[in-house]
């Protein structure tokens, strides 16, 4: 292992140079090895998990959801925190910022946006709930593509730029968590879901907060300062798939079954009032239903 490690180090660093000194021997971030074993692992959970649990029965997991997503919510929000008061107290530029002018607030964005790449690996259990709940559906390619791509990305981030220009869209990310998490984990109490309104609204907050992040990135591009380009690119590419996939996502959940909702209602297969199925509608599809089974 210690043979593979030396390697694989070797060659990263002479495909992206030099690493930051400052996060040497952190932990996860000495070698590439163990992010690449977890992710990897990931995927065959992902892979085997629905066909260990095909003919088992569903864990509900309530309790647990309820602690891990409040933990989750609680994380996020520190890191919110700890992310906006260090860009203030470093005094960093919106269009873009180098990744050793900060002074001791870079030491202090270097060490959140470890708890952040940690929690990307936290964030696995997002899916391994999905699978023991038996709700695969949920499971998407957005889904594993989304959480497969960021432990790994951020791997590469902490070590080379953890820093400067990459704290924009960490912020957004972790604002959006806490609103994302919180409302994860009041779904897990069944007395909570009818006044969880604002499901709708984290997608299109984190489409927004992709946007954004572009904004912010490109203006690195056009007005550079010492942050490595190529990082900007990558950014900016890795931003446009995610956009690509939750407006896609968006249009299937949310405009989809706004439009199916429609035409149900205009061809009176579904009539409601207020919330509340017409009972003379529901009567009469039942008595057809009775007799075409005695035919």
């Amino acid at each position: 292992m210690e043979l593979l490690d030396k390697t694989i180090n070797s060659y990263l660093d002479v495909w992206l140079g030099p690493r930051d000194p400052r996060v040497k021997g952190w932990l996860l971030l000495e070698n590439y090895t163990p992010t690449f074993i977890f992710s990897a692992l990931y995927l065959l959970i992902v892979w085997l998990g629905p066909k260990y649990m095909r003919n088992k029965q569903p864990f509900s997991c309530r309790g647990i959801l309820v602690v891990y997503n409040l933990g989750l919510t609680l994380l996020s929000l520190y890191m919110f925190y700890e992310l906006v008061t260090g860009v203030w107290e470093g005094g960093y530029n919106f269009f873009c910022q180098d990744t050793h002018s900060g002074g001791e607030a870079d030491m202090k964005i270097i060490r959140v946006l470890w708890w952040y790449y940690f929690s990307k690996l936290i964030e696995f259990m997002d899916t391994f709930f999905f699978i023991l709940r038996k709700n695969n559906h949920q499971i998407t390619v957005l889904h594993v593509y989304h959480h497969a791509t960021m432990l790994n990305i951020w791997w590469f981030v902490m070590n080379w730029v953890p820093c400067g220009h990459s704290y924009f869209g960490a912020t957004l990310n972790s604002f959006i968590h806490v609103l994302m998490y919180s409302y994860y984990g009041l779904s897990a109490v069944p007395a909570m879901r009818p006044y969880l309104w604002w499901k709708k609204y984290i997608t299109q907050g984190q489409l927004t907060q992709f946007v954004l992040t572009i904004f912010q990135t490109s203006c690195g591009v056009v007005w550079p300062c010492a942050f490595p380009q190529g990082w900007l690119y990558f950014q900016i590419s890795y931003m446009i798939s995610l956009i690509i996939l939750f407006t896609n996502f968006y249009i299937q959940t949310y405009n989809k079954k706004a439009s199916s909702r429609r035409k149900e209602y205009q061809n009176g297969s579904t009539a409601t009032v207020n919330g509340y199925t017409n009972s003379f509608s529901s009567l009469e599809n039942n008595v057809k239903q009775r007799k075409q089974r005695k035919d």
